[in-house]
């Protein structure tokens, strides 16, 4: 089958939304290439593998990949991608020069190839991912196995927003506990989250293509009587508007959202709300510029900062309710 692949030159702090961009447009699979320095010096502590194949992109930029269909309107799919790319400046969002190229591809040049650089990988000292292709035994009894399979959503744990989430859950998770994982992507948190102890796990996503992937996820891992997935955002839930049956009762003692600083900035109050006296709030996807603004901004809603992880250019926050 011939595809229409669309290209977009971007920056790295816009790729998640330029992702999701093109998967509201329908891409059948999306693919993202970031600046390499493969002679970086590597955290292998915890068994951590890389294998990155080198390519041409400077450092900080980015280019993303949708595919669509023969018979996609591409023209239209242009216009409404530009249109929004355009709309990321009244967010603070360098999109940088945002080029677009389109072109014929065979898919097999883009469907399974990726799958060759996604390994299991040990993300700290209890979880280590497993794509469902690979075969890996577990190291000690205390290892934990997420078997994922991302397919279109986003969330591999091998982007340092993911495993800057899983880490920091690692320290606040504790057995028993009931969590809501916001913008879930492909379940890997709220999968996470039950395998450290929490005995239910609220997944939230409002793309359709997310919580199908997160459901598939959750069967995958054997963990449908502990994880609930619903297309729903946070607000509707406490408003009780989803017209799903929850699987926590709220006040929950631990939230994470995995989403864009700009998001996470809208919702802080519902939050809050949503924690316990004592509970903790696992916000990450921050990009270093955003860093101030978001904290303020727990801050001012009554948080404490209890935590602040970082890798490369993201920020994790761990923020306890007063």
């Amino acid at each position: 089958m011939i595809w229409k692949e669309i290209t977009i030159h971007t920056t790295e702090e816009a790729v998640e939304m330029i992702t999701n961009f093109l998967h509201e447009e329908g891409a059948g699979g999306v693919t993202i290439e970031e600046y390499v320095d493969n002679n970086k010096p590597r955290d292998t502590s915890l068994g951590q593998w890389f294998e990155i194949p080198p390519n041409d992109i400077p450092q900080g930029e980015a280019r993303i990949s949708g595919y669509f269909p023969e018979g996609t309107n591409v023209e239209a799919v242009i216009a409404s991608v530009e249109e929004r790319i355009a709309e990321l400046a009244e967010f603070d969002i360098d999109a940088g020069r945002a080029d677009i190229v389109v072109k014929d591809v065979s898919e097999d040049d883009w469907a399974n190839n990726w799958k060759q650089y996604f390994k299991p990988i040990r993300v700290s000292e209890r979880l280590t991912i497993k794509p469902t292709w690979e075969e890996y035994a577990p190291q000690s009894e205390e290892e934990r196995i997420i078997e994922l399979d991302p397919g279109m959503a986003f969330g591999t744990g091998t982007h340092p927003t993911t495993s800057l989430c899983l880490r920091t859950l690692e320290g606040v998770i504790r057995p028993g506990d009931e969590v809501i994982d916001v913008g879930t992507g492909s379940g890997i948190l709220a999968i996470g989250a039950a395998k450290l102890g929490a005995s239910r796990v609220l997944a939230l996503d409002l793309d359709p293509v997310a919580v199908s992937s997160a459901l598939e996820n959750t069967r995958l891992n054997k963990l449908e009587n502990q994880i609930t997935v619903v297309e729903s955002d946070l607000l509707s839930v406490l408003k009780q508007e989803t017209g799903a049956e929850l699987n926590v009762a709220l006040p929950v003692r631990v939230v994470v959202a995995n989403i864009l600083a700009e998001i996470i900035l809208l919702f802080i109050d519902d939050v809050y709300q949503a924690l316990q006296p004592g509970g903790y709030y696992i916000a990450s996807g921050i990009y270093k510029n955003k860093e101030q603004a978001v904290e303020e901004a727990l801050l001012a809603a009554g948080f404490e900062i209890a935590e602040t992880a970082r890798e490369e250019d993201w920020v994790a926050f761990v923020a306890r309710k007063r």
